[in-house]
């Protein structure tokens, strides 16, 4: 409120102006007598300011972090977006970190003058294992889906073995999910609990892998025992978020560093990773894989699926070893060499025959038991097929031309074979003459054939070394012979450069094949077979041979019946004739060489049953001699 003041005198005081106008009276006051007046609006008002007390730094900084520390512990927790982008961020810069670190290290390390080609070999292999050791930590930090990246660098046979060595751990070093978490996805997915759904369930699980883990259980009401594959249930919330991490990291890489790219794994991932996390459509790979070997006698057998979801897999629990457990094919009297040819044979079906087969063939996938009654194993084991996740398919072209690409490299090495070769690696595998060497030593776990890299063969190569003409010609490797043609390969120019140009260039499902190559070859080298190291080539020349026969004699009887009897020509007539006679020469020839190959493994497994006997004691040392362990 205003308050009147308190004048002394109130009168009028006329003053003239300029114009003759007088003014009107005005008040005069003492300055004792001015009022305080409480207005903000007042001329003679003065606003107070009031000075707080500073609050000293020692506490402000410190409580000023904590708010803040709160504040993004609760958005973690309590906002998804904001979570899954820290997470982002944190992953993301772990992976770019070890790649780019990795790239410098590579362009330092190769642009160095070396005193000596040893020196410079020795450098090289050390930067490719810093390299792969970086990323291996970066890969484990993050965990989950980078896990399932380490193992398809694992297994990608062209890269460097210091590499996939590093990579190899992978397999075997993933953490279980807490029993709460599976429980708590059981009864979401299921609408029941796991106490309710089973008789018996084991809590501890039996295996864990990147994407899920295995318990064993037992069915309510029949009782029967079960493998349980129950997916991670963290995996559902990051895996979309993980898999553009891993397309921006490796786009990163390759913007700053175009000849290390690596975009293929991020490409594959993102086709594939839905595809494994679907135990649903596994199902129905296992269903297909057991029709596709319904009419065939052999060892292999998948077990059956009792219940899919898409996170939960409920199927028969099968009880065996390793397949490359000596000491278990031992105890049950297993022919190690027998589990070799086998495991090629099924294989071999699959790729040159069904055209359809498992991409994911590591050991840890493949079991092995004594064959139960009934069975239609043509000897005394099965051996049992898991993990139906990831198959990939081979159209009609490019299965029959990787036939005729095998059968070129194992017929002998005349221009026209060579030839034969690079077109259809061109063919295969999208690969120049350039680049050839390079699949072609993915293929026959070798450096190259002789004819396939020239300066190697003229300059690299010691004479006393003889180069294979074919992969028939292929004997297991010396020392001598495997140090001149490592040194060659090492010092050859660009050729790292090379092996990630064959990686981007091949097809991912050809890489796949690689993989079960070198699978069969590594089962092979594990089972300490007695059998030289070309007989697994023997059977997939077999095969090989099949396929092209059935294709041309297909082709030819779909001609003739076009045709009908009318327009058949007697030169249709001896087409479908000379192929027949060349598939008949060609598979009896290789049968021949089977035949022979065998005959001197069963001797040189006699040699270690008579040499066990008498130095190791007994016929138990006798025994275990000749299956490999002593």
């Amino acid at each position: 409120m205003f308050s009147l003041p308190r004048c002394s005198a109130l009168r009028w005081r006329p003053l003239t102006l300029s114009g003759g106008l007088r003014t009107a009276p005005i008040s005069r006051c003492t300055r004792s007598q001015v009022p305080r007046l409480s207005h903000p609006f007042t001329q003679t008002s003065r606003p107070q300011v009031i000075q707080q007390p500073k609050v000293p730094a020692w506490i402000f900084i410190p409580g000023a972090l904590l708010v803040l520390g709160g504040a993004g512990v609760l958005a973690y927790n309590y906002n998804q977006p904001f979570r899954h982008t820290t997470l982002a961020v944190v992953r993301c810069s772990r992976v770019a970190e070890a790649a780019i670190l990795g790239a410098i290290d590579y362009k330092l390390t190769f642009a160095k003058t070396y005193n000596s080609e040893e020196e410079k070999a020795e450098a090289y292999s050390a930067c490719h294992t810093r390299s792969a050791r970086r990323v291996l930590k970066a890969l484990l930090a993050n965990g989950g889906i980078f896990i399932k990246l380490g193992q398809h660098m694992a297994s990608v046979a062209v890269l460097p073995r210091e590499w996939t060595s590093t990579m190899r751990p992978l397999q075997d070093q993933c953490e279980p999910t807490a029993y709460e978490d599976i429980e708590k996805m059981f009864i979401s997915d299921m609408g029941t609990s796991i106490a309710d759904y089973f008789e018996e369930f084991d809590p501890k699980p039996i295996g864990v892998a990147s994407l899920a883990q295995v318990h064993v259980g037992r069915l309510k009401g029949s009782g029967e025992r079960v493998a349980v594959k129950l997916q991670h249930p963290h995996l559902q919330e990051f895996c979309e978020i993980d898999m553009e991490m891993v397309e921006v990291s490796l786009g990163w890489i390759k913007h700053w560093f175009p000849e290390f790219e690596f975009t293929w794994l991020g490409e594959e991932m993102r086709e594939n990773l839905p595809k494994e996390m679907n135990f649903v459509h596994e199902k129905r790979n296992a269903e297909r894989a057991i029709a596709d070997f319904d009419n065939i006698r052999t060892s292999l057998y998948i077990p059956q699926v009792k219940e899919a979801r898409k996170r939960i897999l409920v199927m028969e629990y099968i009880q065996g070893g390793r397949v490359d457990d000596l000491v278990y094919l031992s105890d049950h009297n297993i022919d190690r060499n027998k589990v070799s040819l086998e495991l090629a044979r099924i294989f071999c079906q699959m790729v040159h025959i069904n055209g359809w087969f498992h991409a994911d063939p590591h050991p840890g996938n493949l079991l092995i038991r004594p064959a139960h009654p009934g069975s239609k194993s043509p000897y005394n084991f099965e051996i049992v097929l898991l993990d139906h996740g990831l198959y990939f398919d081979l159209d009609t072209a490019l299965r029959i031309n990787y036939s005729k690409w095998w059968l070129a490299l194992i017929a002998p090495a005349t221009p026209e074979t060579l030839a034969d070769r690079k077109k259809y690696a061109k063919l295969v595998g999208n690969i120049d003459e350039d680049l050839y060497p390079v699949f072609e030593a993915a293929i026959t776990g070798r450096a190259a054939l002789e004819g396939s890299w020239e300066d190697i063969d003229r300059e690299s190569a010691p004479p006393t070394i003889p180069r294979a003409r074919s992969m028939i010609d292929l004997s297991a490797q010396t020392e001598e012979e495997m140090e001149a043609i490592r040194n060659a390969v090492v010092q050859k120019e660009g050729l790292l450069l090379s092996v990630f140009d064959v990686l981007r260039r091949v097809p991912r499902r050809v890489l796949m094949v690689l993989k079960l190559n070198d699978l069969t070859r590594s089962l092979d080298r594990a089972l300490m077979t007695t059998h030289s190291t070309i007989r697994i080539f023997l059977i997939t020349a077999k095969y090989c041979t099949f396929a092209v026969w059935l294709d041309e004699s297909q082709r030819l009887v779909s001609e003739m019946r076009s045709k009908g009897l009318s327009g058949m020509s007697l030169g249709l007539l001896w087409d479908y004739f000379w192929v027949w006679w060349r598939y008949e020469k060609m598979y009896r020839s290789l049968e021949l060489a089977e035949w022979w190959m065998d005959t001197g493994a069963r001797l040189v497994t006699a040699k270690a049953w008579i040499r066990g006997l008498f130095t190791v004691g007994g016929l138990q040392g006798a025994h275990r001699a000749a299956a490999g362990l002593a």
